[in-house]
């Protein structure tokens, strides 16, 4: 597997991150989705449209300020995981042309080791609100962005198996930072959150008005047995695989403890 080190130094990307609000009533939020991005498909940003979506039209809370990607370390070793060189540059050419909003972290890939979803919604935090100052309301006072992680109804679904996620680290994610939670088809999103009671109120559920169920796993089968992958997956990003000689074969399968199902 290659390097990290491929990956340029680290700079926290905020070039579309828009830190002005519009409303002084609303809360500034920010939307992160981790994940293995191996390869990133049309699925993972419509995911981040159908929350922008969610907030413009079902909440008046808050104010959707930008939105960041954050692929996994190499040290997640998931089957199917190309090098974070590639899954960064993937996410990149992504949103490089159709997106004024959505970015791409690469903090999560440079780590030396797996970063708990936790530690990365806290870097998210501390770039933006401690970095950068937070947002700026019309009347030129400072307030704190929200962070909330952005996942798909399977997220949300091993949160709710007892012995998968610490209680320290739900309660950090969902009480601190809460999520914004897309549906996914064969995935019971009531019965998940059932079980998820006490945080309820952090929880937002996004129902998806046309089904997608694309997925990684399936772009990378499709991949490995030569069929076509077009209008799946950003063209660019088939370009790159192409070019690279990318998912011909799986990688070795997981070895690391199944804390989450990412992406």
């Amino acid at each position: 597997m290659a390097s990290s080190a491929g990956l340029p130094p680290y700079r926290f990307p905020h070039r579309r991150l828009r830190l002005s609000l519009q409303s002084s009533s609303k809360t500034p939020l920010v939307l992160v989705a981790c994940g293995s991005f191996s390869p990133v498909t049309y699925l993972h940003l419509r995911m981040f449209e159908m929350a922008a979506d969610y907030v413009k039209h079902k909440t008046d809370e808050f104010e959707c300020l930008g939105g960041y990607m954050s692929p996994v370390s190499d040290f997640y070793k998931k089957a199917g995981l190309a090098s974070s060189v590639h899954r960064v540059r993937m996410c990149e050419l992504a949103v490089a042309q159709p997106s004024q909003w959505l970015m791409v972290d690469s903090y999560e890939a440079l780590q030396p080791q797996y970063v708990p979803t936790a530690r990365v919604l806290d870097h998210f935090d501390h770039e933006i609100n401690d970095v950068l100052g937070g947002a700026i309301r019309p009347d030129g006072s400072r307030v704190r962005v929200k962070i909330a992680l952005l996942a798909g109804a399977d997220l949300i679904q091993s949160m709710s198996v007892p012995g998968v996620w610490s209680k320290e680290d739900l309660d950090h994610i969902l009480k601190r930072y809460g999520t914004f939670i897309v549906e996914r088809s064969g995935t019971d999103l009531d019965d998940a959150l059932a079980s998820l009671d006490e945080y309820k109120e952090n929880i937002h559920k996004i129902e998806q008005l046309v089904q997608n169920d694309v997925s990684s796993t399936k772009i990378r089968l499709f991949l490995k047995r030569d069929m076509s992958v077009q209008y799946l997956i950003p063209a660019p990003v088939i370009e790159y695989i192409e070019a690279h000689g990318l998912y011909e074969e799986d990688s070795a399968p997981s070895v690391h403890s199944k804390e989450k199902e990412k992406a």
